[in-house]
């Protein structure tokens, strides 16, 4: 036996004191009484004797010894150990977007944690518990944990996912568990059906879920007319499905929305309605379900009916001009070098594009994507470096780009890769990371990246003029791409699946972008990159704020769980856990301190029993 607060005895110290007490304490009582009742009360003793009268006055002293005795080993917490009785746990929990299936009002997720609770309560003392959740990532909740409270309170604090189950990492954790202490006990508690060995116990919370999803949902727009496209999936029974569709936020009156699906059916619907455009579409299935997470479908319109602003300086620039007129949704506002000198002092603000033909700024635009055709000097902040003209003997044909990078692939998406012929062009020195999209004998002629500012920006270094690029089609659908990237839609994709990657491109004149989550959480931007990468980690609608010269514009996409998780049943892959198990517990502990407080509040209620027994005898 061992002592939580060995002081505690320091308590039996008030024993002799309580003995010294009984012993200096005055033995009788004064009281003023009849006489009679003194010659009766003699008579009575006179004619019988009471055997126990030597002990009843140390009843109450011998009850006072044993109840500061059971005071004081209750404060030191006595802890008896249990030989072999105490195990180490290690639980394995799905925490996937299908753990939220619901039946008679409990979720999947639910049953398995209170599963693992009365696993954890049911232990003997001692015994220590490990949590491995499969979340939208693995982690080590807690390991080696002894105290039951702290365990299922940190447990009670877990939360299903929406992406699919990471069981293959989370068993992977519990490897390296088992390798450290072979004899650890582990428990998988999982909707999925996968094959284990020996070293892992399943225990399948899976149920008989009726469940109905949509996926592969896709819209058209063609004579006013919209039409809505997807795929219907019964999981279970089958039966009567009502489809909704909704078009920024108010019904839409669309045919055939009544679908009848058997057992284990996927049918294709089609819903159609009359509409020209749409900010935001709907689709609701509506029928008995366990899951409510697939019942519906959101598409979002994230392109702007705003117009692009850009500014032209140049002394020739009729190719630019026509070409970027060809393009349409521009503001196109065209200067000469001497104009620009004199309306703008040299330094234009307040437009989303800079194209600079034939001349080089004293100073770069920090405020929005600039093109450079032709430079003729360097300048601060623009990322390279003019070196020299180059003037060819003949035509030279410039090399299109093989690279497989996204940028490379987006300007020159859509170009038939026709020979460019030019007679001249500027040697230029890059000092920033650029994307080269054509070059001749190494040396980048076109490229693309972005300036000391952050923002985008497209060099022609040479002069479009001395060769055959503006009488090519590839040209226009050059200027378009660079356009694209210039003014990119800060994202690109509405639909997306849980644990994908969002991609989200810094508009120009960008002063602050937010990601607002669907559970409220809010993540801030860097306004500095061209691009940054999202990671959705939550089931459904995402808003993006950004703030343009300060004006806010909003943008929303739709993050849905993946399809496996829709299925009530599923098999999954063979998992294990590798190496030779090693039997046996450890001491475990006994704590009988509830027993010490029974027995101490029966032995105060014996002791004020006798007193108030000796009270009355005393009457």
């Amino acid at each position: 036996m061992t002592f939580l607060y060995p002081l505690g005895l320091l308590g039996l110290i008030g024993i002799p004191i309580l003995i010294i007490i009984y012993i200096i304490k005055q033995k009788y009582t004064e009281q003023t009484v009849a006489s009679t009742y003194i010659w009766t009360l003699s008579e009575k003793f006179l004619k019988r004797r009471n055997p126990f009268s030597r002990i009843t006055g140390l009843i109450s002293l011998i009850l006072q010894i044993l109840a500061i005795t059971l005071v004081s080993l209750a404060i030191a917490h006595p802890i008896f150990a249990v030989p072999g009785a105490a195990y180490e746990y290690c639980f394995v929990l799905d925490g996937s977007a299908s753990m939220q299936m619901e039946e008679n009002g409990a979720t999947r997720f639910d049953r398995a944690k209170a599963l693992i609770s009365q696993q954890i309560q049911e232990a003997t003392n001692g015994s220590r518990f490990s949590l491995v959740f499969a979340g939208n990532e693995s982690v080590l909740v807690f390991e080696q944990l002894s105290n039951k409270e702290e365990a299922l309170k940190m447990l009670e604090d877990v939360k299903a996912g929406y992406a699919a189950d990471n069981l293959t990492q989370a068993m992977q954790m519990a490897q390296n568990i088992f390798q450290e202490r072979p004899s650890i006990l582990t428990w998988l508690y999982t909707d999925t059906a996968h094959t284990v060995n020996e070293n892992v116990q399943l225990v399948n919370v899976s149920g008989a879920e009726e469940n109905c999803s949509m996926d592969n949902v896709s819209y058209s727009l063609a004579d006013g007319m919209l039409t809505v496209v997807g795929d219907l999936s019964c999981y279970g029974s089958g039966g009567d499905v009502e489809l909704y569709l909704y078009l920024n936020g108010e019904t839409a009156p669309a045919a055939s929305n009544l679908m009848i699906l058997g057992p284990g059916e996927t049918v294709r619907f089609q819903l159609t309605c009359a509409a020209e455009q749409f900010d935001s579409l709907r689709v609701e299935a509506v029928t008995r379900d366990g899951l409510d997470l697939d019942d519906e479908v959101l598409i979002y319109d994230v392109k702007s009916d705003e117009a692009y602003t850009v500014l032209l300086v140049s002394d020739y620039g009729f190719f630019l001009k026509s070409a970027l007129q060809a393009l349409g949704h521009s503001h196109l506002t065209v200067v000469t070098l001497k104009e620009f000198q004199e309306q703008y002092a040299g330094e234009a603000s307040g437009f989303g594009l800079y194209i600079f033909d034939g001349i080089t700024p004293d100073k770069i635009p920090s405020d929005g994507a600039v093109w450079m055709l032709n430079p003729v000097g360097s300048a601060a902040n623009a990322g390279f470096s003019v070196q020299s003209a180059v003037t060819l003997e003949g035509p030279g044909c410039l090399d299109m780009t093989t690279s497989t990078n996204s940028l490379a692939r987006s300007l020159t998406e859509g170009m038939d890769g026709d020979p460019v012929y030019i007679s001249r062009y500027v040697k230029c020195g890059l000092y920033r990371n650029f994307t080269t999209i054509y070059s001749y004998n190494g040396s980048p002629v076109i490229f693309a990246g972005t300036n000391a500012y952050g923002n985008r920006e497209v060099v022609f270094a040479l002069d479009i003029h001395h060769s055959n690029l503006p009488l090519m089609t590839d040209f226009i659908i050059l200027l378009h791409n660079c356009m694209e990237y210039s003014f990119p839609t800060i994202v690109e994709e509405t639909s997306f699946y849980v644990g994908d990657t969002m991609k989200v491109n810094m508009l120009a004149n960008c002063d602050s972008v937010r990601v607002e989550s669907p559970g409220s959480g809010v993540t801030y931007l860097d306004t500095k990159m061209a691009v940054n990468e999202v990671t959705l980690t939550e089931a459904g609608t995402y808003t993006i704020t950004a703030v343009v010269e300060g004006m806010p514009r909003q943008f929303k996409v739709y993050a849905a769980i993946p399809g496996a998780e829709r299925q009530p049943v599923v098999m999954g892959q063979e998992l294990a856990i590798v190496g030779q198990s090693v039997p046996g517990g450890f001491d475990g502990e006994y704590d009988p301190l509830l027993i010490v407080f029974i027995c101490l509040a029966v032995i105060f209620a014996i002791d004020w029993g006798v007193y108030c027994y000796e009270k009355r005898q005393l009457r």
